[in-house]
C-alpha cells in the first residue's frame, strides 16, 4: 500500500464528500440555467454551495464564480482584471504557479509590460522590492498566499495596504492556503480550488469584486456573470461545498509531523525554511541526487511524493520557486517535495525519513 506524501498536488476525497457528489449526480440533474422545476433545484443547489463559499472567503456571494480548475480561475481573473484596469503594467514573482505564467504570457503577448519579482532566500518577497516596482501605470499585483513547493507564506496582508495606497488591484492565488490558514481581506481577486481541500477536481471558484466592471474574454458567453462558459457542474459544487464543510487543518499536528520528520533526516538533506511557513508542505534539496531520482526511489518503497508542482514535472531546470530563491539550477534538479495532510501520521513520517536516508546511503 502507498503511503501518501503530496497533498499539494492533491487531497483523497472523503467517502461522505462522494456520497454526496453521487447524490447531487443522480438526483440533481437538472441544468442550472434552465428554466423548468429541475432547473430551478438545481439552481437553488448551486446558490446554497455559492453562499458557502463566500462566507468561508469572507466576501460578496455576487463575487463568486465557478471554474473548472484553479488554474482556469487564475487565467480567468488575471487576465480579465488587467483589460478592466486600463493600465498596462502587472507585478507577479517568479515563482508562481504555471497558470499565473500563462495568463502573463497572454498578456505580454497584448503588449503588457510584465514584472517578475524574484523572492528572498526565506521564500519570502521583498516588500520593499515590491514597492518600487509599482508605478503610475500598474494595474495589478498577483501574488500566491502559499507557495506549492516550499510552502512559504507571502505577506498578503501588508502587500494588499501597499497596493490600496498605490490604487492597484490585487489577486492572490489561494489554492494551497484555502481552507487552511486565514485569507486576508480586502483582496480584489482570490482563486481556489476544491480537490486541494477534499473535494472534487474539475472544480474550483474565484472571488472577482463586484464593483470591478469586468468584461467577457469570450463575448457572447452567458454563464457566471459571462466570464466562463458552459453548464454548471451541479454535482462538483454541491460536493466542492461540503468539502468546505468537513475540512479542518490542525496546524499544531502539521508542524509537529514536520518537527519529526527533520529531527529524522540525515544532515546531507537541506529542508527550506521560511519566516513564515505552512507546516504541510516540505521543500527538501539533497546533496547527492536528483530529486527525480529521489521521487522513484521513494516511490520503489511505497511512499509518494513529487519533484515539485504537478504542472512542472517537466522542467528540466527544476523548481520555480528555488530559483527565485537564489539558488543555481544545480540545487534545483535536486528538489523534491513532501506534503503532508489528516490521514498522515507521525509513524508515516518516521518511516519516510528513515528510507530517504536509506536512499542516500
Amino acid at each position: 500500500m502507498v503511503i501518501y506524501f503530496d497533498y499539494a498536488a492533491t487531497t483523497p476525497m472523503s467517502e461522505e464528500v462522494i456520497d454526496i457528489y453521487a447524490q447531487t449526480a443522480r438526483n440533481i440533474y437538472g441544468n442550472a440555467s434552465s428554466l423548468h422545476d429541475e432547473g430551478s433545484r438545481a439552481k437553488d443547489c448551486v446558490a446554497t454551495a455559492r453562499k458557502i463559499i463566500a462566507a468561508k472567503l469572507g466576501v460578496s456571494t455576487d463575487g463568486v464564480i465557478f471554474t473548472g480548475s484553479g488554474t482556469e480561475g487564475n487565467i480567468i481573473t488575471i487576465v480579465s482584471l488587467a483589460r478592466a484596469s486600463g493600465k498596462r503594467h502587472i507585478i507577479t514573482t517568479q515563482a508562481e504557479h504555471t497558470s499565473v505564467h500563462a495568463a502573463m504570457n497572454i498578456l505580454q503577448r497584448k503588449g503588457y509590460t510584465i514584472t517578475k519579482l524574484p523572492l528572498q532566500q526565506n521564500g519570502s518577497v521583498s516588500l520593499r522590492e515590491l514597492e518600487a516596482a509599482i508605478t503610475h501605470n500598474t494595474a495589478l499585483i498577483s501574488i500566491q498566499h502559499v507557495n506549492s513547493e516550499t510552502g512559504a507564506i507571502q505577506p498578503i496582508k501588508e502587500i494588499i495596504q501597499l497596493a490600496t495606497e498605490r490604487s492597484v488591484m490585487v489577486h492572490c492565488d489561494c489554492v494551497q492556503s484555502f481552507g487552511k490558514i486565514t485569507i486576508p481581506a480586502g483582496l480584489d481577486a482570490i482563486t481556489i480550488s476544491a480537490h486541494k481541500i477534499g473535494g472534487p477536481k474539475g472544480c474550483g471558484a474565484i472571488y472577482l469584486n463586484p464593483r470591478i466592471k469586468v468584461t467577457s474574454l469570450m463575448p457572447g458567453v452567458t454563464h457566471e456573470r459571462g466570464l466562463r462558459g458552459g453548464t454548471l457542474d451541479t454535482p462538483a459544487i454541491i460536493a466542492f461545498a461540503r468539502a468546505i464543510q468537513l475540512f479542518t487543518y490542525d496546524i499544531k499536528y502539521q508542524q509537529q509531523l514536520r518537527d519529526d520528520f527533520i529531527a529524522n533526516l540525515a544532515a546531507d538533506f537541506t529542508v527550506l525554511t521560511s519566516t513564515n511557513q505552512l507546516p504541510s508542505i516540505y521543500g527538501v534539496i539533497s546533496e547527492k541526487f536528483e530529486g527525480q531520482y529521489i521521487m522513484l526511489s521513494a516511490n520503489q518503497y511505497g511512499f509518494a511524493i513529487s519533484t515539485g508542482s504537478a504542472c512542472d514535472i517537466f522542467n528540466e531546470d527544476g523548481t520555480k520557486a528555488v530559483q527565485a530563491m537564489g539558488y543555481e539550477k544545480e540545487s534545483a534538479r535536486r528538489f523534491f517535495r513532501i506534503s503532508t495532510g489528516a490521514y498522515t501520521t507521525i509513524e508515516n513520517v518516521l518511516n519516510l525519513a528513515q528510507t530517504l536516508n536509506k536512499v542516500h546511503g
